[in-house]
């Protein structure tokens, strides 16, 4: 009985030693995993526009439906434009009327009128000499008491009269032979420019009556319909971006220092079992957050985390906004290049 107790405790002592090396074997292989891959969680998430119209006025027409897919530059929605068109008309009529009033200003008197000038001045003159001529008659019979000397004053008065009258003529002259002032001419383009720009303002209030896409993507919501009131403050369609697509998931810090940004990335969704698709690190936030109660990670909630964009390749739009998805990133991946392609052009 004695000699049985030694050989049990060597058969003990045996399978401690191997339950401790089958341990240590599977806690080498457990650690194996997270220390050469990563596995995140998160949502996929997109950019959003909300499109207003830059004016304010009665939308006459919505060109398309929620879930319609549109092109940059495709024409979404017009606002009514009478008002608009008769604005640009009117500014447009009073640019011409003031380039007629420069180019007139600009051109200077023309030969006919300062040629009607010279013959009112020798009129004038003419007028002048014979009220002089008057005047000095009657001066001759004031001696001869054959005039008065009231008839002599008014004829005076009517040479003086006369002459003023030439220099006045003369003056005129002068004015048409020197043509218009440099002041009225920059005045005039002055006031030729503010009708330039009134007709580009116009025009571009016209402009802004129809509402583009600025960029791919999806309509969203239709907010407004026709009929409504639309401003710049009122949003009339949702639209969502189709790129960039990428997860939002959270880094843990003792992960911080192995993740760069650049890193190539597979991401995996529960829609799709079974089908990666191609991703890169885009960004890591600076700052540190605690982590959201909506993702789960084998960390303790309690630890800080780090906000990650994997951007991600999806061609044919099968990721969706608020959709979950696990993100892969292997470490063992040499540091990205800076400017290397990125994975959906290989």
């Amino acid at each position: 009985m004695h000699k049985k107790k030694p050989l049990l405790l060597v058969i003990l002592l045996l399978l401690i030693l191997a339950g401790g090396g089958g341990y240590y074997a599977w806690w080498s292989h457990r650690q194996e995993g997270p220390v050469n891959r990563l596995n995140l969680y998160g949502n996929v998430d997109i950019r959003e526009a909300r499109l207003s119209f830059n004016g304010s006025e009665h939308i006459d027409r919505i060109l398309v439906e929620e879930g319609d897919r549109v092109a940059r530059g495709q024409l979404l929605a017009t606002l009514h434009r009478e008002l608009l068109q008769a604005e640009v008309d009117r500014a447009a009529a009073r640019l011409e009327a003031q380039r007629q009033v420069l180019a007139k200003l600009e051109a200077g008197s023309r030969p006919e009128e300062i040629d009607k000038g010279r013959a009112d001045l020798a009129a004038a003159e003419a007028r002048a000499k014979a009220a002089h001529d008057s005047w000095q008659r009657l001066r001759r019979l004031v001696d001869k008491r054959l005039a008065s000397p009231e008839e002599v004053e008014n004829a005076r008065a009517k040479a003086d009269s006369a002459q003023a009258q030439v220099e006045a003529a003369r003056a005129a002259l002068r004015l048409l032979l020197a043509g218009p002032r440099k002041e009225d001419i920059a005045a005039a383009r002055a006031e030729l420019a503010a009708r330039k720009a009134a007709l580009a303002l116009a025009r571009q209030h016209l402009a802004d009556a129809e509402l583009h896409a600025p960029a791919e993507g999806i309509i969203r919501d239709r907010i407004l319909e026709p009929g409504d009131m639309a401003t710049p403050q009122t949003p009339v369609l949702t639209l969502a971006f189709t790129d960039p697509v990428w997860v939002r998931a959270y880094l843990p810090e003792p992960m911080l220092g192995r993740v760069k940004p650049g890193m190539r990335a597979q991401i995996l969704s529960d829609s799709y079992p079974g089908k990666p698709y191609p991703g890169w690190v885009g960004f890591i936030s600076p700052t540190a957050e605690f982590t959201p109660k909506n993702v789960e990670t084998p960390e303790l909630r309690t630890r800080l985390v780090y906000q990650v964009r994997v951007f991600a390749c999806n061609p044919h739009g099968e990721l969706r906004l608020g959709m979950p998805a696990s993100v892969v990133i292997d470490l063992r991946q040499a540091n990205p290049t800076p400017g290397a392609p990125r994975p959906c052009g290989d």
